[in-house]
């Protein structure tokens, strides 16, 4: 969905200079330094930046020193009747700046182009960097919340179509701000999930059901790893006893469906 004009994502941004971890100047003393330039006097280079005169040289004194040499300087006249010019290197830090600042801009601009996708990035690089215990994690948009007067259900749209449903309090469903189109996650321990071949209509009470063809199987002394690719992207892993998956046949091609209860469901929300 494309956002309406009033709520576009942007982006700002803005570029300054430093020496020596010393701020040198940004775009307000450069401002200065440009009307300088123009006006050839820092009293009316000061009026038009609504600075005082004071303010406006101890600025200039401090670029000069940073810079390591004079940016402005004073010509003979007295405070009132003499004028100011720049520099060559004032001149040249003025029209280089400028420069800078176009090309940054038009990066912004670029960047702000790409922003709903970026905002997207932004909260899966969050997820992907979330460290849990929990061996299954999806992410997507709440689609459903249904009100109770203990528990909600939640619903994730996560991503391949995948819905998996949660039962939290409805403390908590407030706590996290979960509404229909809030960005959330979904995690399910491994060890919570059963695994099931040749499903068919069987009904099941457990309220999540995930069908995909098996990638993985990792034995280990007492229990398996299953892990089971799903249909539009994604995986859920299982851990399952040896003799389980033994009695079910489980071979890396078949097809298997990962079954969970709603309950097991931890609801998360990014920071």
């Amino acid at each position: 969905m494309t956002p309406s004009p009033d709520k576009r994502i942007e982006l700002g941004g803005s570029v300054w200079m430093t020496v020596g971890g010393e701020n040198l100047g940004g775009k307000g003393r450069i401002a200065l330094l440009a009307l300088i330039a123009e006006r050839g006097s820092i009293t009316h280079a000061a009026k038009a930046m609504q600075m005082s005169y004071k303010a406006a040289w101890d600025a200039i004194d401090a670029m000069n020193n940073l810079a390591g040499e004079p940016l402005v300087e004073r010509l003979a006249g007295g405070k009132g009747g003499g004028g100011t010019v720049l520099t060559r290197r004032g001149v040249q830090l003025v029209e280089n700046f400028q420069l800078i600042e176009n090309a940054h801009r038009r990066f912004i601009a670029q960047l702000s182009e790409q922003a709903e996708g970026i905002a997207d990035d932004f909260l899966l690089i969050r997820s992907i960097s979330m460290k849990t215990s929990a061996r299954n994690h999806f992410s997507g948009p709440v689609s459903r919340v249904q009100r109770g007067a203990v528990n909600d259900e939640i619903e994730i749209q996560a991503a391949g179509g995948h819905k998996i449903v949660a039962i939290v309090t409805h403390e908590s469903a407030e706590s996290l701000a979960l509404e229909v189109g809030a960005q959330a996650f979904a995690l399910i321990k491994a060890s919570s999930i059963v695994i099931v071949t040749d499903a068919g209509e069987a009904q099941f009470s457990a309220r999540n059901r995930l069908t995909g063809s098996i990638s993985r199987l990792v034995p280990g002394a007492v229990n398996t790893e299953v892990v089971i690719d799903l249909p539009g992207g994604g995986a859920v892993a299982a851990i399952i006893t040896n003799e389980s998956a033994t009695s079910l046949a489980l071979a890396v091609g078949g097809e298997a469906t990962a079954i969970f209860k709603a309950s097991s469901v931890i609801i998360g929300t990014p920071a």
